[in-house]
């Protein structure tokens, strides 16, 4: 017996006083309500209603059952109200703040004709790791080392036109001369998307064994900031992808002493308690999309397609 739907002819045909009119209100035709309320009173071994010809009645056993079956119709459309709520909610995907709206649109659309909906979180690297830890998102493309990613974008530096050579730039050539005297030496700017220890840390290396003042590394608040230091005719370069640079209208050049490059790293991360099926979707429907937000190509350490396998937040992120 659908003792919901039985409970529910009950309550709506009592609440009438009539057969037809309850049914109607139940969206059920008068013989369905009818046999439902019949099943209910031999489920319970007590009759619910007393008929007549023109009206029904509540029995004095139904008088004490009915609170009880209104709570649990009740209960019954706030069940469905919230299920249907859940598989139309949009899955919250922390994402890097610099993703292009248009490849943030393919991303959205791709996942609304796999079935997913999906809703996209622009935010800087150490928020996204704290988004999907707390599971205020779902999942999140997180900064890993590119022998732990899914998706890598390669970095270069982004230079004016009035920069010398065309080639790759050699960091080395940014060690004060002594003829500059006091003039600010060149400095390397890092936005927010990379002031991660996998691309700083190497950096920093690099800095050091040439020779450089700590100074001529800096971290910029965003993106912008950092191309204004450049666009301002100071020799800066600012560190970023190459779609990046282009967006800016600045020449992208590679890091002559890094070899292999300087790159991104991207992991598809979900919160603990996500559906595997779920983010494994979200790879499947929307892996080349992610790959364009992220201006990188999917891979594994050997260098060749990045496994799907999904990965759960662990208990560190390192990001800072």
């Amino acid at each position: 017996m659908d003792l919901l739907g039985a409970c529910r002819a009950f309550v709506h045909v009592s609440e009438y006083g009539s057969f037809t009119a309850g049914a109607a209100a139940a969206r059920m035709a008068q013989s369905v309500a009818s046999r439902r309320v019949a099943a209910l009173e031999r489920h319970f071994g007590e009759r619910l209603l007393t008929r007549s010809s023109r009206t029904v009645t509540l029995t004095a056993f139904g008088r004490d059952v009915l609170p009880l079956a209104r709570q649990l119709v009740e209960l019954g459309d706030r069940l469905e109200h919230e299920a249907e709520a859940a598989r139309r909610h949009p899955l919250r995907l922390a994402v890097p703040v610099d993703c292009p709206t248009g490849a943030l649109a393919r991303l959205i659309a791709d996942a609304q004709q796999a079935g997913l909906p999906l809703s996209p979180h622009p935010a800087a690297p150490a928020d996204r790791a704290d988004l999907v830890r707390s599971r205020q998102a779902r999942a999140a493309l997180l900064a890993v080392p590119p022998d732990a990613a899914h998706w890598t974008t390669p970095l270069g530096l982004a230079v004016t036109a009035t920069t010398p050579g065309t080639g790759p730039i050699y960091l080395d050539t940014l060690r004060p001369a002594r003829t500059d005297g006091n003039r600010r030496p060149r400095r390397v700017w890092l936005q927010p998307e990379d002031d991660v220890p996998h691309v700083r840390d190497r950096l920093t290396r690099l800095r050091d064994a040439l020779g450089l003042r700590p100074a001529q590394l800096a971290a910029a608040p965003d993106l912008p900031s950092a191309a204004a230091e450049v666009l301002r005719g100071t020799g800066d370069a600012v560190l970023c992808s190459r779609r990046q640079a282009e967006n800016l209208s600045l020449h992208w050049r590679e890091i002559g002493e890094l070899n292999p490059g300087l790159a991104r790293g991207y992991a598809l991360v979900a919160a603990e308690d996500t559906d595997a099926g779920t983010t494994e979707r979200i790879m499947d429907a929307c892996g080349n999309a992610i790959a364009d937000c992220l201006d990188a190509k999917a891979h594994d350490k050997n260098g060749q397609q990045a496994s799907q396998e999904i990965k759960t937040i662990p208990a560190t992120v390192a990001t800072r």
